[in-house]
């Protein structure tokens, strides 16, 4: 069963874009994402709505991507982690948080 806020939660996850896309190339225009759990440190299993991360084709199941490589090889050939996409998502998600806890 989905409740609402796993409903609303993964609706601004698909208009934020591919995580990783937005790493190596910087602020584009969004496009169609999948909705990838965090696999690395998590087990078989999966985990909840709150560690979805937004990833285009190529970055979820293509040739570069966490499927694609594996979650080992994953950060090896781009430089980042599945945990540095995520902690991006909650940044991108709560900017005002951020700040206060800057402040």
């Amino acid at each position: 069963m989905t409740t609402k806020a796993a409903k609303a939660h993964k609706s601004k996850l698909a208009g934020m874009g591919c995580m990783a896309c937005m790493r190596i190339h910087g602020p584009h225009e969004p496009g169609p994402v999948q909705l990838h759990h965090l696999r690395a440190g998590q087990g078989w299993g999966r985990g909840g709505f709150e560690t979805l991360i937004p990833l285009c084709l190529l970055h979820h199941t293509g040739a570069e991507g966490v499927h694609g490589l594996g979650t080992r090889a994953f950060p090896r050939h781009h430089g980042f982690t599945e945990a540095d996409l995520l902690a991006d998502v909650n940044r991108l998600l709560l900017p005002s948080a951020t700040k206060k806890g800057a402040e």
